[in-house]
């Protein structure tokens, strides 16, 4: 079993209360718009970190993270992306791929909205975290944790961070 923390749209700013949320976490994954390069580096040093860039984020980040990315985790594909839209919404950029070629978990930040909405279409589940940082007009900054066994992504938590905004 791997825990998973997800967390998006930073924008430079972390609040300590991650540690605290992610301290069971195997890895995070981080969305995109980290912010600086600082704030992706001190996610890192906590725990393994895999991250994609965002709309925000400057060169150093862009040279660190990709804009796509898809690996296995476990028996479960996984694409992350920051700009990807969601179900019937997808992104010009993702929607020949993702209809072609669907992983089982598509990630994406960007809209500040939480989202976990399953796609029955192309047989995915698709999150947005929503957005951890102080920037935009989310009301919440939002988290999610979950666990991947094999081929199951299972124990979906939302976490609303306190002291918000």
């Amino acid at each position: 079993m791997t825990r998973i923390g997800l967390i998006s749209d930073t924008h430079g700013y972390l609040d300590d209360a991650v540690f605290k949320h992610f301290a069971n976490c195997d890895e995070i994954w981080h969305a995109g718009d980290f912010g600086t390069l600082e704030l992706a580096e001190k996610l890192a040093a906590f725990k393994p970190l895999r991250g994609v860039y965002g709309n925000i984020d400057g060169p150093d980040i862009r040279q660190t993270y990709p804009e796509n990315l898809r690996f296995m985790c476990e028996d479960v594909d996984v694409w992350m992306t920051h700009i990807g839209g969601y179900p019937d919404k997808y992104s010009p950029a993702v929607k020949r791929i993702i209809y072609t070629k669907p992983p089982a978990l598509f990630i994406s930040g960007h809209s500040h909205i939480l989202k976990v909405i399953f796609d029955k279409k192309i047989n995915c589940l698709h999150l947005n975290p929503g957005a951890a940082g102080k920037q935009g007009w989310h009301k919440i900054k939002t988290l999610i944790k979950f666990c991947i066994s094999g081929n199951k992504i299972h124990n979906l938590d939302v976490i609303e961070l306190l002291n918000n905004m």
